[in-house]
């Protein structure tokens, strides 16, 4: 029987919510736990060679609590450039996020995660149980310390 968490690694690209990322820029957690589980994962990621899907809506919404330019660069700077996969939400994404939010109850964010990570064959890392979970269907999430 195949272990479900190799399997997921072998998948090989990821998409971190944008909390993962400020829970390591801002050591968050009791004791900065959620900060340093975010750090093990992006490192444990530069270590197997994987890849991390960046999009701009991460962009937005790290700019909108107020990441400078310069912080979210270095932030991103921990990755080499050729394993940092940048995407932009389309107009049909945004669309399918919108419905999605407001079928299930979840933040438009949440919804548009999801799509980007399901669109890019990509394993989503939130977490954000309680909305992750009414949208598995979309794109199965997996915290960080299951991937550590």
């Amino acid at each position: 029987m195949l272990d479900y968490k190799l399997v997921k690694m072998a998948k090989n690209l990821f998409l971190l919510d944008t909390q993962i990322w400020i829970d390591h820029y801002l050591e968050r957690g009791p004791d900065g736990i959620y900060g340093e589980q975010a750090l093990k994962l992006i490192l444990k990621i530069i270590e197997d060679d994987a890849k991390v899907v960046f999009s701009n809506f991460n962009e937005k919404e790290m700019k909108a609590i107020g990441l400078s330019q310069t912080g979210i660069n270095s932030l991103l700077s921990m990755i080499k450039p050729n394993h940092i996969k940048r995407v932009s939400v389309t107009k049909t994404q945004f669309e399918e996020a919108h419905r999605l939010a407001k079928q299930r109850n979840i933040p438009f964010g949440d919804s548009v995660h999801a799509i980007l990570a399901r669109d890019n064959d990509a394993q989503m890392v939130s977490r954000d149980e309680k909305d992750f979970r009414k949208i598995k269907d979309i794109s199965e999430y997996k915290e960080p310390k299951d991937l550590i």
